[in-house]
């Protein structure tokens, strides 16, 4: 990427989530340690995927990827977030602004298009099961995980390139925590136009798309499911995809409200709703990567099995 205009902003200064000390150092404590639960439960995830041989299985080699997705999603803004709160002027350089847009978009993109492939997965699984062994054997399921990969890194170099051409010469000031690409757009003293038709083109191929994709396929599950005579079999075919349906839900939900409708110009000068859209991109950055390893162990036996023999075999050796 090249930074064009570093020489008109050299770094921009970041409101963050509140200017009150009190509330600051509340907003520190909680983020921080909800930090912590993303870095242990998500790590947890990937022990078990890695040391237990049983879940060698292409689900799990999808939930080990979403859950370092996860990590490396928070830890390119959160350290930055919690530095701002002990910080009284909260600074960052283009360049690392650039870097961080980079990093949570391209996580972002990335997120979407593995919960597409993981919803493919449950398909294949329950509604073609003599062939899943077949269809999704390994190279089949690591080529899909990193496709997903190259491509939310692919749109991300996209639409960061198109943002740091444009010329920042007045405002340096966002007002977000992070810098959040729409945030840094409001500070653009040139035409967007260009930066909002390519990103609602990609919010067409990374929300639209693999929304679509994963609406179908759980309408064909949910038929196949419909379909299986014994009350036990349901209810065991349901459990194997509903940690992955309540996931989809809660990042699609908050995914589609922040960035379904790109704003022209004149819309993103208005900040009428600067401190919802804060909110909102909080739960987004950090609620989510945290509730996902909750949900998936909760939702699922093997983790949970697996998880409690590691820990008895670490405090009761035997």
């Amino acid at each position: 990427m090249k930074l064009a205009n570093q020489s008109t902003v050299a770094g921009f200064v970041l409101l963050g989530l509140s200017d009150q000390p009190k509330l600051e150092k509340m907003f520190f404590v909680l983020i921080l340690l909800m930090y912590l639960v993303i870095l242990l439960g998500n790590g947890v995830l990937i022990l078990v995927t890695i040391l237990d041989s049983r879940l060698h299985t292409p689900m799990y080699f999808f939930l080990g990827n979403l859950s370092f997705l996860d990590i490396c999603y928070t830890t390119s803004s959160i350290p930055l977030v919690l530095d701002g709160f002990l910080t009284p002027r909260k600074t960052i350089s283009f360049s690392a602004c650039a870097i961080q847009m980079f990093l949570s978009f391209a996580m972002g993109a990335t997120e979407c298009v593995l919960l597409g492939m993981m919803a493919l997965d449950r398909y294949v699984a329950i509604c073609n099961p003599l062939r899943y062994p077949v269809v999704m054997r390994k190279t089949v399921y690591v080529s899909m995980a990193a496709s997903s990969w190259l491509a939310g890194g692919a749109n991300s170099l996209v639409q960061i390139s198109l943002a740091v051409q444009l010329p920042f010469c007045g405002d340096n000031v966002i007002n977000h925590f992070t810098c959040e690409i729409l945030a840094v757009l409001k500070l653009a003293c040139a035409d967007i136009s260009i930066n909002v038709v390519s990103m609602g083109v990609a919010n067409v191929i990374f929300l639209g798309v693999p929304v679509l994709f994963i609406l179908v396929s759980y309408i064909f599950i949910l038929t196949t499911i419909l379909r299986i005579p014994s009350v036990e079999g349901r209810k065991k075919a349901f459990s194997t995809c509903s940690a992955h349906l309540t996931v989809v839900v809660i990042f699609y939900g908050t995914i589609l409200f922040m960035y379904g409708k790109p704003k022209s110009k004149d819309s993103l000068g208005e900040d009428n709703q600067d401190v919802s859209d804060k909110l909102i991109s909080l739960f987004y950055g950090v609620l989510i990567p945290m509730l996902n390893p909750i949900i998936y162990s909760l939702r699922n036996k093997d983790v949970k099995v697996t998880v409690k023999n590691l820990v008895s075999q670490k405090c009761f050796p035997k």
